[in-house]
């Protein structure tokens, strides 16, 4: 290791731009892939208040692929910065010039300041994406149980929609049967009231016979006495 020649220092300080800048680029993307996330989820929300469909929220398999292979590519990025870094914190304590000492271990600590403020930035973007990913797992898991309680209470509509059909017809027949005994009844009623008559006039020719001709119609015009 060449730990007191520039040259080596330059290099690190080149590897360490070069993997900000990587970074830069990542954090970016990751954030707009966060972005793109969140405003889907609030597009098929407001879609799903006005439409039926029981279609997933988001297409979200092939965002979650592309979200843990960024995230795997930026973990790497920050572990090699973090290399690089830690062996421009060993070049400073071996340079043994204390002017340039202190003028290297400015860089390195702005170099360490951006460190940390992508580390945060990867983190806070991390977890935001998994806070919503897991609002809409849960969104959905609910929107799938609403549905399928729509679903049970619509069978459930049609089952008591048939049994008081069912139950309607059972009234009419009722209804219509008692109509019948009804009928039924005044029939016998009106042809008791006619036979009483027929006896009554029957009785009455008898004793009338009987008094003006001597005659009997019981035995003398049984077949008159049959048909009244």
């Amino acid at each position: 290791m060449a730990a007191g020649t520039s040259n080596y220092w330059e290099d690190l300080r080149k590897q360490a731009r070069q993997l900000e800048n990587e970074l830069d680029l990542k954090l970016v993307s990751f954030s707009k892939l966060c972005t793109s996330y969140s405003h889907g989820s609030a597009r098929d929300g407001r879609r799903d208040r006005y439409s039926s469909d029981t279609t997933p929220l988001l297409n979200g398999s092939s965002q979650d692929r592309m979200f843990e292979t960024m995230a795997i590519e930026i973990e790497q990025l920050l572990a090699r910065l973090t290399g690089v870094n830690d062996k421009m914190a060993e070049y400073t304590n071996s340079a043994g010039v204390p002017s340039l000492n202190a003028a290297l271990m400015h860089t390195l600590q702005r170099h360490r300041d951006i460190l940390q403020d992508y580390t945060h930035e990867f983190h806070k973007t991390k977890a935001n994406f998994v806070a919503i990913r897991e609002r809409e797992n849960l969104m959905g898991s609910v929107r799938k149980d609403i549905e399928s309680y729509k679903s049970g209470s619509g069978v459930n509509n049609r089952r008591t929609e048939l049994f008081l059909k069912e139950h309607d017809h059972l009234r009419n027949s009722d209804r219509l049967i008692e109509e019948t005994i009804s009928i039924a009844m005044a029939t016998k009623e009106n042809m008791t009231s006619q036979r009483g008559m027929l006896k009554s006039i029957h009785s009455k020719m008898n004793t009338l016979a009987k008094v003006s001709f001597k005659y009997d119609l019981n035995k003398d015009f049984p077949k008159i006495v049959f048909l009244l």
